[in-house]
């Protein structure tokens, strides 16, 4: 039974209503593309670096996270070193690339290198991808609602949505940003203060969590398991994560459209590769914290594992607390989903819609085009996550929502690597190396772990594409092209 009061209420209420008028008032001034899409390029290394945080942990760390070691142990963690490892090997290899030139989306690199049709695959691949994986990240949102009001998932869905769309649609990347650095904060201090209440209701305090826990096997952190069907090992962790982290961060236009805000390549780098530093930390907070429940719980069973720490905050925070975590729910939800429909928007806007309706350089054009590709998206990724509602049974979402991105991270990954590493491929070869890679992965998925997709994507799409070059060089003109960008 859920303990959500009047001043729970007040605090979650408040907080909404402020954070999306801030975010709002944050899109003043807008009279472009430009301003819209990237903030004039202008925007803080620091607040990039949280809102990167922000966007790739988001719901999924709050509720999934916890759940994922009240069921196992810390070894989830060991991913997060690879991902650490991996923001290193962006900031050398592509964030050159990307600053060598103006470019407006993470696709517009493959067309200087391979041509309009290579960019417009490539962002397709990561419209598909992105509008399934949010969709279950937004739905992982919806379960603490629905426990506090009693609402069916959709009409949980349906509101989170409306209300994040609404400072989306008006304040443009900028809002977003500044948003998820707030948002972050936000949620991390609801870490914090459930570790507090753990120590308050549980006798002995984290001394006995810790204690028990151990006994039992669960602060376990490295498994050197050679498997490659188990998907949390120290190699598919470092080897891994790293290499899932060069497509996550180094391809999909959520991240590197905020790379592009700031002002210059070093300030991107520091954003980069400072996001990784917190983001180890922050996943190291969350599964402590799933240890902790799974102390308080005795390991009872819950319908999804997602449930678990959502139960905690309803049933057992004290008045107002309850409030302030639900707040850092919706924080953690709004951050990853005002982030996927911008940089959805932004992809449709430059990638697709300027090309064709021969509005490459109107910037007006641009922000009142990139206008309605919000509301589309945020109509689309609330379709999605109420389509995953059956779906969701015995499930965690963070492996669901992971494991889609990983399908189609390693065909990405391969593909930018033909574009910086290589001369003879032309455009054929790299879309017929990424379909490849994405084919592999797809026929081969039940025999490895999640975390060995992106490897094993790009390894295929680097070497088809490589070996297509031979039947599909690149044209003469694209290579001038290149020159001259």
């Amino acid at each position: 039974m859920s303990h959500f009061g009047l001043l729970d209420l007040t605090v979650l209420v408040a907080y909404l209503v402020g954070v999306t008028a801030w975010g709002a008032w944050l899109g003043r001034g807008q009279r472009g593309g430009t301003d819209y899409f990237l903030g004039s390029r202008s925007l803080p290394w620091a607040a990039v670096m949280l809102s990167i945080v922000a966007t790739e942990t988001s719901t999924l760390t709050f509720l999934s996270v916890p759940g994922v070691s009240y069921v196992g142990t810390l070894v989830f963690l060991q991913l997060t070193f690879g991902y650490f490892l991996g923001r290193v090997l962006v900031s050398l290899v592509f964030l050159p690339a990307y600053y060598r030139g103006e470019l407006s989306t993470a696709y517009a690199l493959l067309e200087a290198r391979f041509g309009l049709g290579a960019r417009r695959f490539t962002s397709a691949v990561f419209m598909v991808t992105r509008l399934l994986a949010d969709s279950v990240r937004l739905f992982a949102t919806a379960i603490p609602l629905a426990l506090i009001t009693g609402w069916p998932y959709p009409v949980s869905i349906a509101v989170i949505g409306a209300l994040t769309v609404v400072y989306t649609y008006f304040g443009g990347i900028r809002a977003v940003v500044w948003v998820d650095a707030l948002q972050m904060g936000l949620y991390l201090l609801g870490a914090v203060v459930a570790a507090v209440a753990l120590q308050i209701l549980v006798p002995g305090g984290w001394g006995e969590i810790l204690g028990s826990a151990a006994e039992a096997g669960k602060l376990r952190v490295l498994d050197l398991t050679l498997d490659l069907r188990t998907p949390y090992t120290i190699w598919a962790g470092v080897m891994g994560g790293a290499v899932f982290t060069m497509a996550s961060h180094g391809t999909d236009q959520l991240i590197v459209q905020r790379l592009l805000t700031c002002k210059s390549r070093g300030a991107a780098q520091k954003a980069l590769v400072g996001s990784g530093a917190a983001v180890v930390a922050q996943f190291l907070v969350f599964l402590l914290v799933g240890v902790g429940l799974w102390h308080f719980y005795a390991g009872r069973p819950f319908g999804s594992n997602d449930e678990v720490f959502a139960t905690f905050i309803v049933q057992q925070l004290p008045a107002g607390l309850t409030g302030l975590l639900i707040a850092g729910v919706f924080a953690a939800a709004m951050s990853s989903l005002s982030s996927s429909i911008n940089s959805l928007a932004s992809a449709t806007a430059y990638d697709f819609w300027a090309p064709l309706a021969g509005a490459r350089h109107d910037e007006a054009r641009i922000l009142r085009a990139g206008k309605v590709f919000t509301l589309l998206w945020a109509a689309l990724l609330i379709g999605g996550a109420v389509l995953f509602i059956p779906l969701s049974e015995g499930t965690s979402a963070v492996e669901v929502a992971l494991g889609i991105a990983a399908v189609v991270y390693g065909g990405l990954l391969g593909a930018f690597l033909l574009g910086v590493a290589t001369r003879r491929p032309g455009q054929g070869a790299a879309i017929a190396g990424m379909a490849a890679g994405i084919v592999a992965v797809v026929a081969l998925r039940d025999g490895v772990a999640w975390p060995w997709y992106v490897p094993l994507g790009a390894t295929v799409t680097f070497a088809v594409g490589w070996l297509a070059g031979f039947v599909w060089p690149r044209r003469p003109q694209a290579a001038a092209r290149e020159g001259t960008s």
